[in-house]
């Protein structure tokens, strides 16, 4: 009896059942013979029943062009971390929207990491000596630095210094507050008032639920009195962090709005956090802020997935909205970067109709 691979010994019937089970493919793919064959033995029928779900499953392709496009913004995402570098950095050239002697702009893709990581192959950081050698054409160039973070969801403007003295110049600026952050996010409902600020710090925790996971969520320094219903302060979280978000509503339709969002602040997830936690608005496609106790794709209302023209089974593949749209740096004199939105954001505003006035 012969040993397979890892040391397991097969039984002697396998070879008769592998003959088996190659007759019984053979009947169950050409319609008219499957009756004809031997019965099948419970492990071959199992067996060729997985096969037939996989097939299925890779012939399944959207038939709505909105759910097909979803899922190849999903894929491409994911080809972006798997790419070779040369690529990927070819890709980010090609995004480049502004340059000087000292800094470098790219228009950030969706579901491209910043950073690497457990599980990732590619991200922005690693490509950045590629990034420089191209830009200057030449084989000897300073890699470029990172000055700033955006989410892997989030798109949209991305500075890079030519050199690590101009990067600590622009670091110090976003610590010190001095660079304006403007983004765009579609969100589910209507803040109330439509415009203000959210000044709510924020802490990391982990949810307990059926899959313990963590997540931000708000650290409020007040809460309400159950007796009489007055504001109370109360103790401050000594982990939380102060995070402070201007809002206001640029359009509004079909159960989703349009928000303009400066975070005066640099906190994790925090724009995220501060609308669906603190002005119960989240973000379109934001999966992992829609729900507290569970991580389950957002429920849409009814009149937004007949917009969008989409299943609510098939809300997974949903993108985050949310886009660095402009950013203000007091570089010597002061620079203006806009980058517009991704084709996605471009067309859920459309379906959405989320009209409104440009500056």
């Amino acid at each position: 009896m012969a040993a397979a691979s890892g040391g397991v010994r097969w039984p002697r019937w396998r070879p008769a059942a592998a003959a088996g089970l190659a007759r019984a493919v053979r009947g169950f793919c050409c319609s008219g013979r499957a009756a004809k064959e031997e019965p099948l033995r419970a492990e071959q029928l199992a067996e060729r029943l997985r096969a037939g779900k996989i097939e299925e499953k890779q012939r399944e392709i959207p038939r709505d062009p909105a759910q097909r496009r979803l899922r190849e913004l999903a894929a491409l995402s994911k080809r972006l971390q798997q790419v070779h570098p040369n690529v990927l950095a070819k890709v980010l050239k090609e995004r480049t929207v502004y340059q000087n002697e000292e800094i470098v702009v790219i228009n950030k893709p969706y579901g491209l990491p910043v950073h690497g990581g457990p599980g990732i192959k590619n991200c922005i950081a690693d490509v950045l000596p590629i990034l420089a050698k191209m830009l200057e054409n030449r084989m000897k160039s300073e890699p470029l630095h990172l000055c700033h973070r955006l989410d892997k969801e989030t798109t949209g403007v991305m500075v890079l210094a030519r050199n690590k003295e101009v990067a600590d110049r622009i670091r110090l600026l976003f610590k010190t507050r001095q660079v304006e952050k403007t983004y765009w996010a579609i969100s589910l409902g209507n803040p109330d008032p439509t415009e203000g600020t959210v000044e709510i710090p924020i802490v990391e925790k982990e949810v307990q639920s059926h899959q313990p996971h963590y997540k931000m969520t708000l650290a409020p320094n007040y809460r309400l009195s159950p007796e009489d219903g007055r504001v109370v302060k109360i103790r401050k979280n000594r982990n939380a962090e102060t995070a402070v978000t201007r809002y206001r509503l640029l359009a509004h339709s079909a159960a989703c709005s349009l928000l303009e969002l400066q975070p005066i602040t640099g906190v994790k997830h925090q724009i995220r956090v501060h609308l669906a936690y603190g002005l119960g608005c989240p973000i379109l496609g934001d999966h992992k802020y829609s729900h507290w106790s569970k991580l389950a794709p957002q429920k849409l209302p009814e009149i937004t997935l007949k917009r969008l023209k989409l299943e609510q089974s098939k809300a997974r593949y949903l993108p985050l909205h949310l886009h660095a749209h402009r950013l203000s740096l007091p570089l010597g004199q002061q620079i203006d970067l806009v980058c517009k939105p991704p084709l996605f954001f471009q067309k859920a505003l459309k379906r959405l109709e989320l009209d409104f006035t440009k500056d």
